[in-house]
């Protein structure tokens, strides 16, 4: 079967037939229902439902992809085999038409609703990169960190559709090791450039997901932005994990890139040594070649590459469920700030900045320790497609407002 729609796709879109991925959306007037990117369109698939040229179990007329995401990697597969033909068959351009809407005449909306929330902290060089700040004459790695995922549990009714403002949180912070803790509006507001997966099929307690059924579970992948206060962060954790300083807002992509989009983007993850146990031993390559760029005012701040992630997501999702903690429909696992060795490949600003000790200086000739009011930040991320093209796991952006009163 062609690989080339009748719809046109400009070269550079990103969202080709051998992409399609998955979001919620609303016309003016109208209740939200699914749809699919294609070129500059959102394919409404409950309107091709209604016109009986898909199958629906009440799926797409909903102002959440959690139903279609339970009903599992079948239908799933199904689902896109039947959008690829109707999208490259001539045949079928009359009925399909009247069910394409210009994406700039709808609101895109947050595509989950989020269940759980979890984050983990899993490339080596932000870790690193961590360690060597907070522990200056340590080793900057702790002793578990090769040994297993290391993650945090947030917060996912703070789970934000990109766009949403971002207001600057309050807290305790302490200005000076010797001086006791004040409250105020974080002075160290941060981003973290993420790559988040979402669950679809459910496991039952007790019992738990292996790597190699990571795509009989996982529907798709995101972008996320791990906002972090990290003066509030750093006070908090002690000894204890994040917890205010992450759980004011966390934003996420429009579009779900699903799972069998990105088969020509895996790729062999880094060397792991020591070798980690046999429930985290992965039989496939499960590296994803994705190019990240984090943007700050429209100006490019750094080129973060997610191939260098040290733990994979099936390894990631393994470890969170080998306690026999339940798999949920909607669940959110995010990668951890992605980094990689050299400076302008740093996701964060605690590392771009050294924690505020070195300014960056952005191409306008403005400069940043952390973020300001008024500050828009945008992350974006490509990847190989099947076709040669590369597709688009489309952007996440928010901007910074002043704290609340």
């Amino acid at each position: 079967m062609t690989t080339v729609s009748w719809v046109e796709v400009g070269e550079d879109s990103g969202f080709g037939v051998d992409h399609l991925p998955y979001g919620v959306f609303s016309k003016p007037g109208e209740l939200p229902r699914v749809g699919v990117a294609i070129g500059a369109y959102v394919l409404d698939l409950a309107g091709l439902s209604a016109a009986g040229l898909i199958e629906d179990r009440h799926w797409f007329a909903s102002g959440s992809l959690n139903g279609f995401m339970v009903a599992g990697r079948a239908v799933w597969q199904a689902n896109r085999a039947r959008l690829t033909e109707l999208l490259t068959d001539e045949t079928h351009r009359a009925g399909v038409e009247p069910h394409l809407v210009p994406i700039t005449d709808v609101d895109l909306l947050r595509p989950v609703d989020v269940a759980d929330y979890v984050d983990f902290y899993s490339s080596l060089d932000h870790a690193t990169n961590a360690g060597r700040i907070f522990r200056p004459t340590g080793d900057p790695l702790t002793p578990n960190w090769k040994h297993l995922p290391v993650a945090y549990h947030g917060r996912s009714g703070t789970v934000y559709a990109a766009g949403t403002p971002i207001i600057r949180p309050c807290g305790q912070r302490r200005t000076a090791p010797d001086q006791p803790p004040t409250y105020g509006p974080s002075l160290k507001l941060d981003f973290e450039a993420e790559v988040g997966f979402v669950a679809g099929v459910p496991s039952a307690a007790g019992s738990r997901v292996a790597p190699d059924s990571f795509a009989d579970h996982i529907f798709g992948f995101v972008l996320v932005n791990d906002w972090s206060a990290r003066d509030i962060q750093y006070w908090e954790s002690q000894p204890l994990g994040p917890f205010l300083g992450k759980s004011f807002a966390t934003s996420i992509s429009h579009w779900v890139t699903p799972v069998a989009a990105l088969e020509a983007a895996r790729v062999p993850q880094p060397a792991q040594d020591p070798a980690p146990l046999p429930y985290l031993q992965v039989n496939e390559p499960w590296g994803l070649d994705l190019a990240i760029e984090v943007l700050i005012n429209d100006q490019v701040i750094s080129r973060p590459p997610f191939a260098t992630m040290y733990w994979s997501s099936p390894q990631q999702l393994a470890h969170a469920t080998v306690n026999g903690a339940p798999l949920r429909t909607g669940d959110l696992f995010a990668s951890g700030t992605v980094s990689g060795p050299e400076r302008e490949q740093r996701g964060c600003l605690l590392e771009l900045t050294w924690n505020g000790e070195d300014h960056i200086e952005l191409p306008d000739g403005t400069k940043r320790l952390f973020l300001e009011d008024g500050d828009t930040v945008t992350m974006r991320a490509t990847a190989p497609g099947t076709s040669g093209s590369r597709i688009s796991l489309g952007q996440v952006s928010g901007t910074i407002y002043p704290a609340t009163p």
